[in-house]
């Protein structure tokens, strides 16, 4: 089986996010990058798939020179090879059309992907390299089994869970379920310098889309301690403050 894992370069949840040119670019100075988290748990799925000799991993990003220490990761952690798009990420549907273009030509089995990207959140990359490549996909899968031709894929839904069955090819984005996180080891971060990463051109994708601004969240207030037995202050709190019964 040949498995294609997507990773993206994201900044790591403890950087301070700030932005330049009046808000219309991240900034990325004293920015630390990872491995997307989501992306970590398809790759150790894909890793888990092709134990024992039962097939390869390819992983994936789209991103310039920079995001080659990301990419050894996902080789130490344990992918047969990488391939790096030598583009800035420009929007989900340029990154998929780059995904799509090297997997058409690569023939492989099963594409996995992360839930979503931690940075824009946007959960669109997996579903549009399917639908370019007129294959099934299936978001936010908490549990994926392979047998054969056919994967079988548990997602929750409202009020319960889901399960379909889909024929390969096909796209699947993981959640937390689908495996256990691995973590590289020395031996693993020793032949990752010796494991192939090859660098290609971009092709050319219409822009359908582009940031006008970015805005960060509003920040939090101040936080009123109201002591446990005090029913009366906190009711009263509620009702003057926070204006909740006012709203009922």
């Amino acid at each position: 089986m040949k498995i294609l894992v997507c990773i993206s370069n994201v900044p790591d949840t403890t950087s301070k996010i700030t932005f330049t040119n009046d808000n219309t670019a991240f900034n990325n100075a004293g920015v630390q990058y990872i491995v997307n988290p989501y992306d970590e748990i398809a790759l150790s799925k894909a890793i888990d798939l092709a134990e024992g000799g039962k097939g390869t991993v390819t992983v994936i990003t789209v991103g310039d020179a920079s995001t080659e220490a990301t990419i050894r990761k996902a080789l130490a952690t344990g992918a047969d090879n990488a391939i790096r798009v030598n583009a800035l990420p420009r929007d989900a549907w340029f990154v998929a059309n780059q995904i799509a273009h090297y997997a058409k030509d690569n023939s492989f089995d099963l594409i996995l992907t992360g839930r979503e990207s931690i940075d824009y959140n946007g959960t669109q990359v997996g579903a549009l390299v399917a639908t370019i490549l007129n294959i099934p996909s299936v978001s936010i899968s908490k549990k994926l089994d392979i047998d054969g031709n056919s994967a079988t894929v548990e997602r929750e839904i409202e009020g319960g869970k889901e399960v379909l069955t889909l024929n390969l090819p096909a796209v699947i984005g993981t959640a937390e379920g689908v495996a256990e996180t691995k973590i590289p080891n020395m031996r693993g971060i020793m032949t990752a310098r010796t494991k192939p990463l090859d660098v290609i051109e971009p092709i050319e994708v219409a822009q359908l889309s582009h940031i006008v601004k970015f805005e960060t969240p509003a920040p939090r207030g101040a936080v009123t301690l109201v002591d446990a037995g005090d029913v009366e202050k906190l009711v009263s709190l509620l009702h003057e403050k926070a204006k909740l019964f006012n709203q009922l």
